[in-house]
């Protein structure tokens, strides 16, 4: 199975193995654990292009039509992930407040516009669902922004993901927020970070052990097992409750617009190798990418396939760094 190649360096241990290892790149976290929900901003350095493929049939973004090839804009400001559903991309004008502030954005003359893509995950089952991220979340998000190892676990937009909802959410374990990054030896980069919200398992992709996912009835202290447990229920599966994985993977290599759009693409298959089932009708998989340019330009093929372990990798992290929170226990907890 595929496992982050080694990452030789000449300089000394890597410290920072999270998205923030791409230079120029800040990543905040802002949430409500009473909810629990929360959102996450990744603000970017300047001529920052960015990308986007959305796989899942029911997703919750903003401001991913323009970051398709045969569209104007050529740089991204900032990418904001959040709970709340539909209502959480109102955090995304708190990004624009903060942005519009330090005047960055696309310069229309008369001021500046941030271009501020977005991306939710339904939480609303999982705690209070009157409480949601908001302008003012996403402002916070930002002042808290940093280059620093980011935070993971039950933080950020992480704060109210669970998965294994195969079963219903009662029987689904905690999850939130992970990152992890590849530096090769000549400074070439790739990173990702992902919230995980999956209907699906999570399963570690070397020894295809599950790490968090459906525990089985009556008493929930088992995982049930989707790939043994989706064929039990193909016909008589209830629709489940909201489902997304959203993430942002990076590079400092300098890509085109196009590129970025197929190193997005390229990404949803380390989502693959890391949950199951996904990408169906009740998910919303999201990925954006970026791609800084401060490594100059490399292989956009090449990029993408570095990019699909780290992906995974990112998945992983976020179930193990998750704690029990709203009731859910954390799949660590769980016996297999």
């Amino acid at each position: 199975m595929l496992s982050i190649p080694s990452q030789p360096q000449t300089s000394g241990p890597i410290s920072n193995r999270t998205l923030t290892a791409i230079s120029g790149i800040r990543v905040g976290h802002a949430h409500d654990l009473s909810g629990p929900t929360g959102c996450t901003v990744v603000l970017c350095p300047e001529d920052t292009v960015g990308g986007v493929d959305q796989r899942g049939g029911a997703p919750g973004t903003r401001e991913t039509d323009l970051l398709r090839p045969l569209h104007l804009v050529q740089h991204v400001h900032a990418i904001l992930l959040a709970g709340g559903s539909a209502y959480g991309l109102d955090a995304a004008s708190g990004v624009m407040r903060y942005l519009e502030a330090h005047g960055v954005g696309y310069d229309m003359r008369v001021g500046v516009v941030p271009i501020v893509p977005a991306a939710i995950i339904f939480d609303l089952d999982v705690g209070d669902p009157s409480i949601r991220p908001d302008a003012q979340m996403g402002y916070d998000a930002c002042l808290a922004a940093s280059g620093g190892p980011v935070a993971e676990g039950c933080v950020g937009a992480g704060a109210g993901a669970r998965v294994g909802t195969l079963l219903g959410s009662a029987l689904a374990c905690k999850s939130g927020i992970g990152s992890a990054a590849l530096v090769l030896d000549d400074g070439l980069a790739v990173a990702a970070l992902f919230v995980v919200n999956a209907m699906g398992d999570v399963y570690d992709t070397a020894s295809g052990a599950t790490l968090a996912g459906a525990r089985q009835l009556p008493d929930g202290t088992h995982f049930a097992d989707a790939r043994a447990l989706l064929p039990e229920i193909a016909r008589g599966w209830p629709v489940p409750p909201g489902n997304t994985v959203i993430g942002v993977v990076a590079t400092n290599a300098r890509l085109t617009k196009e590129e970025a759009n197929k190193l997005a693409g390229m990404a949803h298959d380390g989502l693959a190798l890391a949950v199951y089932p996904t990408h169906t009708l009740y998910d919303g998989d999201t990925i954006f990418a970026l791609a800084t340019g401060s490594a100059g330009p490399a292989d956009a093929s090449m990029i993408g396939a570095l990019a699909v372990p780290v992906v995974a990798e990112a998945i992983r992290r976020a179930v193990l760094a998750a704690t029990p929170l709203a009731g859910l226990p954390a799949g660590s907890t769980i016996t297999p």
